[in-house]
């Protein structure tokens, strides 16, 4: 459970490079559905250990869930930049 969590972090570390730092649109875009995946098996792996654990996760979930239109949206509307 604690591996994926570090997996996740790492991941979610690369986004912020790809599109804030590097603008390659793509790959982000790429990086946040393996991070949307990631998380989604890390709150998982937390319930099967703690209920709490994995609940608490959820909220995040919803955020990178979110991230994931959003990178995609400005992706799409911003071709040039990113």
């Amino acid at each position: 459970a604690l591996g994926l969590y570090g997996v996740q972090l790492v991941a979610n570390a690369l986004w912020s490079w790809l599109f804030f730092a590097w603008r390659i649109g793509p790959l982000a875009f790429a990086d946040v559905l393996v991070l949307l995946a990631l998380v989604a098996a890390t709150a998982f792996s937390f319930w099967r250990i703690s209920r709490l654990a994995g609940g608490l996760m959820l909220p995040y979930l919803a955020w990178v869930s979110f991230a994931s239109v959003l990178t995609w949206a400005v992706w799409q509307r911003n071709p040039v930049i990113l």
